[in-house]
């Protein structure tokens, strides 16, 4: 069904195993399949966008044994890849086609790149405009503004690019495509986003330095296939996170969480609200930092301060953010966020609009949000415009909420997190 009845929940205590991570997991595949060797990736997340990387490197002739509990992929080394017999269809996954541009515009081999309705609305020339100084040929619609893009691939040359907007997509994007440069490829960013890339390039073999907002790799450097344990998703753990603390008598123990200081910027937010959140058992898992999170029901929440310089660190738990400042006592505003205009939807006026459905008062600038806590929610009919953070923010605001809340297109869950109405059960039952 593509609809789901929430209810308000009496309980909502247990623990879960964050679900694997999303950028992690698509960028796993991807260095595998470029380095030569056997390379092996455990725990990797079962979902539309991560499937569709996996089944975009098998078109381009990488072998990739799938056991069930891992992956064994046949890297064939930066040139090894060849042409696809057909159009790559990137499905949902921006980070797919962003990023699958960066590599196959040093491949010497013509390649059409597609996506859903939504992909093909967001914006690519960002991507195209670096690499197409590099010296790629990329074709797309719109004057070069949206997918199709249709890619000649060839020899690129370095560049030293600064980025507009900080945007782990397109600096991964360059990356990848200066590993095929002879020279230095030099990405400088306006803020800091995600370095999942800077982390696992090292790890390959690449000849890679990252100094602050500034990224450094050299190219013409083979790379060697490794095993990769994928850490749990931030991202996914994150509405749990919300709901433990708005629901009163919450407990909650998230294991295994990615705590990526690029991607954590939420948890500082809402320990500032008065949050009840404890970071346990910090260690290393392939190179990226990870936790158990305990997380208890709070009362009298309080309205947060969101600095413009922490959102690039929670620009993908928005949504989310904003049900825990609608349960918040006072206004939070969330400005600095215009990015979320171009996301799966347009998150900003799709939080303001079903939010507003629930009662609460919202009102929508061009980059955020200000938003009124409420001490009750009502339960009515909310559309996730097709995005799967959305949805699931909806569902935690129907877990908060008085009545029957209706989450209609809850199918959009798949692309990230296909288990997550059926955690949420199991922790309200």
């Amino acid at each position: 069904m593509d609809k789901i009845e929430i209810t308000k929940a009496s309980r909502f205590s247990g623990e879960v195993v964050s679900p694997p991570d999303k950028s992690i997991s698509h960028r796993a595949v991807m260095l595998s399949s470029i380095a030569r060797g056997k390379g092996v990736v455990r725990n990797f997340l079962r979902a539309q966008d991560t499937e569709t990387t996996m089944q975009a490197f098998r078109a381009l002739g990488i072998e990739i044994e799938d056991s069930g509990d891992k992956l064994v992929i046949h890297g064939k080394g930066l040139h090894g890849l060849r042409e696809a017999s057909d159009v790559i269809d990137c499905g949902n996954s921006g980070t797919t086609m962003r990023l699958l541009a960066g590599v196959l515009s040093a491949n010497p081999f013509f390649s059409v790149l597609t996506g859903d309705r939504s992909l093909r609305s967001r914006p690519m020339k960002r991507v195209i405009k670096p690499l197409s100084l590099m010296g790629a040929h990329i074709s797309g619609r719109d004057g070069n503004r949206f997918a199709p893009l249709a890619i000649s691939g060839g020899e690129l040359t370095p560049i030293s690019y600064t980025m507009p907007i900080a945007s782990a997509q397109v600096k991964s994007s360059i990356l990848l495509a200066g590993l095929y440069t002879e020279g230095i490829t030099i990405v400088k960013e306006p803020a800091k986003s995600r370095d999942h890339t800077e982390r696992m390039l090292p790890a390959f073999g690449a000849e890679l330095t990252s100094d602050r907002l500034t990224v450094t790799v050299r190219g013409n450097r083979e790379l060697s296939s490794q095993d990769i344990t994928v850490p749990g998703d931030f991202s996914s753990a994150a509405f749990f996170m919300v709901a433990a603390i708005v629901i009163p008598g919450a407990e909650v123990l998230l294991k295994n969480v990615g705590i990526n200081p690029t991607r954590t910027g939420l948890i500082s937010v809402l320990q500032s609200m008065g949050a009840d959140i404890t970071v346990l058992n910090t260690r290393s898992v392939s190179g990226e930092p990870v936790a158990d999170i305990s997380c208890r029901g709070t009362t009298g929440l309080k309205a947060a301060d969101v600095p413009r310089a922490i959102v690039p660190s929670l620009i993908d738990e928005f949504p989310i953010l904003c049900v825990a400042a609608a349960r918040a006592e006072g206004t939070t505003e969330i400005r600095g966020a215009e990015e979320l205009r171009v996301k799966e939807s347009d998150r900003i006026t799709a939080m303001a609009t079903e939010l507003a459905k629930m009662g609460v008062v919202v009102e929508e600038y061009p980059d955020g949000l200000k938003i009124r806590g409420s001490d009750t929610l009502s339960g009515t009919e909310v559309h996730s415009h097709g995005d799967h953070r959305i949805a699931m923010s909806l569902a935690v605001a129907g877990l908060t909420a008085s009545g029957v809340t209706t989450v209609h297109g809850a199918r959009a869950v798949d692309i990230s997190f296909p288990g997550f109405f059926s955690l949420i059960r199991g922790l309200t039952a």
